[in-house]
């Protein structure tokens, strides 16, 4: 039952009133942390990172998000919508997926998987024919690649076509021949009490014809397992979640079938200085408490070398300026994001005889004047005691 599914928010690990930027830090967290790179050879951490995808997938787009949180995991089940359903429970991810990009089967693999589920069906060009499956990669960047852009060598593998029969899965001399399993209609027909059902033969995968004599090298498919490698071009402003679709760079089709697509989902780790919002980078910036005091400049780091800017006498902690031009390009050409800097006061920890003199010193000649919201806070808080 639907019901038995772990709840999505339970898996990212975080709640219902979490913002979008919220859960999408919690699954990039998560996400690095069972990333099967990481875990080889551990079934549980591939489970846990498949979990997170259809989690985030979900909770990541607002309309899904929304029938979730009024429905749960039956605002994805097709026997809620009246459809025949899969057997086990929940929304399978693949129709998930499949809601996204639409497509054909696939297996799967470590951090590479297939997209969608089911490759047979409908003839092509070849007796049995089908389209490649369309392959997911999960992609780890770091905030600067993010930042630049850069160019990545992808390695996984993938169904390639067979050498061999020249993909299309017959022996030399071989010929294509009506299949006898469902007498070259594509369907077989069975009782089920009064109803009669009609299935796509898994024979022939709907296409009517078999071939004679399969090749030995494929077992008639037409394409075998192997590694390959792809370069793909990283655009400056990604962000995780954001998906690259690299065309024609998916599996091979089944018999001669069309190509599918490589969809690249990119992860971007987390920063030692800087955060994101958006397109916009933030940072914290400790200040002595003199400099926030006195005013002065300061030297900010920026992700494309150091900036200065000034900040003005009695500066708090908290206060925030603005760099503009300094944060990530709009991956819509709608201009560069700003780097939002927040002070943070730094308070000395250790001080010598001379220092805590001059300080004490300095304390018995401030009032309010100085300090006036300790002064005004002082002033509530023995109002209250009274």
């Amino acid at each position: 039952m639907a019901d038995k599914k772990r709840d999505f928010y339970e898996i990212l690990e975080s709640t219902r009133s979490a913002s979008a930027e919220e859960l999408k830090k919690a699954y990039r967290k998560l996400a690095v942390q069972y990333h099967p790179d990481k875990n080889q050879g551990k079934k549980e951490a591939e489970e846990k990172f498949k979990e997170l995808g259809e989690a985030y997938e979900i909770l990541s787009d607002p309309q899904k998000r929304a029938a979730y949180d009024q429905h749960g995991h039956a605002a994805f089940d097709p026997r809620a919508r009246g459809g025949g359903g899969r057997g086990g429970g929940g929304p399978d991810p693949s129709d998930i997926f499949r809601d996204v990009f639409g497509g054909g089967g696939g297996n799967s693999g470590s951090i590479f998987e297939s997209f969608f589920g089911g490759g047979g069906g409908g003839g092509g060009e070849e007796a049995g024919s089908s389209r490649g499956e369309d392959l997911r990669y999960d992609l780890e960047i770091t905030l600067e690649e993010a930042f630049f852009g850069a160019e990545k060598d992808l390695r996984f593998a993938k169904s390639a076509r067979c050498e061999p029969c020249g993909g299309a899965g017959a022996e030399k001399g071989s010929r294509v021949i009506t299949c006898p399993t469902c007498k070259g209609r594509g369907q077989v027909t069975r009782n089920a009490g009064i109803i009669m059902m009609r299935q796509t033969c898994s024979r022939c995968n709907g296409a009517g014809q078999t071939i004679e004599k399969p090749c030995r090298s494929c077992n008639g498919e037409g394409r075998v397992n192997q590694q390959t490698s792809v370069r793909i071009r990283i655009p400056a402003g990604v962000d995780t979640g954001v998906r690259l679709r690299s065309a024609r760079n998916g599996a091979v089709g089944v018999r001669g079938g069309e190509t599918g697509d490589l969809h690249v989902v990119i992860i971007v780790t987390e920063h030692e200085i800087f955060g994101r919002k958006g397109f916009d980078l933030t940072c914290e910036m400790p200040v002595s408490f003199i400099q926030a005091a006195l005013g002065g400049e300061i030297d900010i780091p920026t992700m494309t070398g150091k900036a200065r800017i000034a900040i003005p006498a009695g500066t708090q902690p908290g206060n925030t300026f603005r760099i503009k031009s300094r944060g990530l390009k709009d991956l819509q050409g709608n201009g560069i994001g700003d780097l939002m800097v927040t002070v943070k006061i730094e308070v000395p920890q250790k001080l010598n005889n001379a220092q805590r003199t001059k300080l004490e010193e300095f304390a018995r000649l401030c009032d309010e004047t100085v300090n006036p919201e300790t002064m005004s806070f002082l002033e509530r808080a023995r109002a209250f005691f009274k």
